[in-house]
């Protein structure tokens, strides 16, 4: 992580928002090469279906179960630390220079830290939400089924950033809702399970369709943030992380506040669930570097990616089976994918309107 960080820093760098400007006065987008791109593509294609899988079976398997919501406070604290440490490396081990920096974006700027709340608690929600999901239904049909986020996201953007999608577009909207009608089958027979422990269907289902409108709205919103000012990518996961990690820890106090005070913070922590921390804490840095320094293309690779791996991962070590409404349906995932992929124009920049036309900046 650290070289992809090291880049990630350098971009930041080169100037504000998704442009800077050239030395002629044009604007040109920031450095990120193709190379670094396909990198955090990879990265996260990875970190998104190892963290599905190795989420679902800590969640389902024989033994003492840990407590969701205190994984989720943990998973912010450890995203906070990689981010410090980024930062430290960032000016060069300069303590003071790391701390006048953050105490002039977060002290110094209260608005904005207080538009950081927004996306940090909604985070948290569709954190909780997706352990309940996971813990009702298997990793395929939740992968496939977390797919849904795209059209959300696709409309969140039209109706937030102004942004406007081609045909081809909405027709994946149509083919992907499609497709994850036909992963979920009648009752959730798409799907069946040979091992593991059942779950509620419907309450899967209803937490991941929270979650789904979560990560849409706050993705979006983080987009916006981002995209939007000339504040540092790391700053701005400072500030979203101090919320996360007060919201996380209100969340371990309205669910799990008595199960703590008897058992312990970290009871039934084991190196599998302490590997769930980890990728999740590092899924978060990399999705901050991939929202602000790639498009929608290398996001459907990462997320047609995802699923075909932590499919092949639930067949080979948690005993799923899938028949062809699944297969079919997560073909058609795959491909509305791949077609929303493929936008009209640059979406890489946030559109503004400029002399009564669009354009993007």
């Amino acid at each position: 992580m650290a070289d992809s960080t090291k880049h990630a820093a350098a971009n930041s760098d080169s100037g504000s928002g998704e442009a800077g400007k050239a030395s002629d006065g044009s604007t040109k987008k920031e450095g990120a090469s193709v190379i670094f791109k396909l990198y955090c593509l990879a990265v996260l294609t990875v970190m998104a279906a190892s963290y599905t899988v190795l989420m679902r079976y800590t969640r389902t398997v024989e033994g003492v179960r840990y407590y969701s919501t205190t994984t989720v406070f943990v998973t912010e604290c450890a995203k906070m630390f990689f981010t410090l440490c980024i930062l430290l490396k960032e000016h060069k081990g300069s303590i003071r220079k790391v701390s006048q920096e953050l105490k002039g974006n977060i002290i110094g700027k209260p608005t904005e830290m207080l538009k950081m709340s927004v996306p940090s608690i909604v985070y948290a929600i569709q954190n909780n939400m997706t352990f309940i999901g996971l813990s009702n239904l298997d990793a395929a049909t939740y992968q496939v089924t977390y797919q849904m986020k795209i059209p959300c996201t696709a409309l969140l953007s039209v109706m937030m950033l102004g942004r406007s999608l081609g045909g081809m577009q909405w027709i994946a909207v149509f083919v992907l809702t499609g497709g994850v009608i036909l992963v979920q089958g009648i009752g959730g027979e798409a799907v069946s399970h040979t091992s593991g422990t059942d779950g509620n269907y419907v309450v899967g289902l209803t937490a991941l369709t929270i979650a789904v409108f979560c990560s849409g709205f706050a993705g979006v919103y983080f987009e916006k943030l981002l995209k939007g000012s000339d504040t540092s990518l790391w700053v701005r996961n400072v500030q979203m992380y101090s919320w996360g990690m007060l919201s996380a820890f209100m969340g371990v106090v309205m669910h799990d506040w008595q199960n703590v005070r008897e058992n312990g913070f970290l009871y039934g922590y084991t190196p599998l669930v302490w590997l769930v921390v980890l990728l999740g804490s590092g899924g978060g840095i990399y999705t901050s570097i991939v929202v602000k320094y790639t498009d929608n293309i290398m996001k459907g690779f990462a997320a047609a990616a995802a699923i075909v791996l932590s499919t092949i991962a639930s067949i080979m070590f948690m005993g799923l089976v899938v028949g062809w409404m699944f297969v079919l349906g997560a073909s058609l995932v795959i491909a509305a994918i791949f077609m929303y992929g493929l936008p009209k124009t640059n979406t890489e920049r946030l559109p503004t309107k400029k002399g009564g036309t669009t354009q993007n900046v």
